[in-house]
């Protein structure tokens, strides 16, 4: 089943159960997907799917981040929950520990790189998590090699 059919069943089952808060968000996922999908002018892929999710999380991360800024902390709730719900369509996230053994590792491939060689490390880095279907924040991983670059 793809994700766009699983989330459809999903949309089903909270308008029976009366859940408007889940069946808001799935809504909007939904919607996301069907615009990529214009856009793209072809059905996408579960990879390209799981893109869409990841732009959806990120855009949750920051408006809870300014939500809370603003004092607005029941906002800041929903969009959380929101992102909680959209992750567990997503594959399992990577943790910081498996993030800083990736970015080892891609160091110790390139030999001693200096802080210059950031762009490449982190191009590196990012490929090899996506090549081994692992979800990682960006942030994360930039942080995990300006640690190790910094650390040389």
């Amino acid at each position: 089943m793809s994700l766009s059919e699983q989330i459809q069943k999903d949309i089903t089952a909270a308008m029976k159960a009366r859940d408007e808060a889940r069946l808001s968000t799935l809504r909007m996922v939904k919607t996301a997907l069907k615009n990529r999908e214009i856009e793209k002018m072809a059905p996408l892929d579960d990879k390209e799917s799981q893109q869409v999710l990841s732009t959806l999380i990120k855009q949750r991360k920051e408006s809870v981040e300014q939500f809370t800024k603003g004092g607005r902390q029941e906002m800041a709730d929903k969009e959380a929950a929101e992102i909680t719900l959209i992750e567990t369509y997503m594959p399992k996230a990577a943790d910081e520990a498996a993030i800083v053994a990736g970015v080892k590792s891609v160091i110790a491939e390139m030999g001693s790189p200096a802080m210059k060689d950031m762009g490449a490390v982190m191009k590196r880095a990012m490929a090899k998590f996506n090549a081994a279907g692992m979800r990682v924040d960006g942030k994360v991983v930039s942080e995990a090699v300006k640690k190790e670059l910094a650390g040389k």
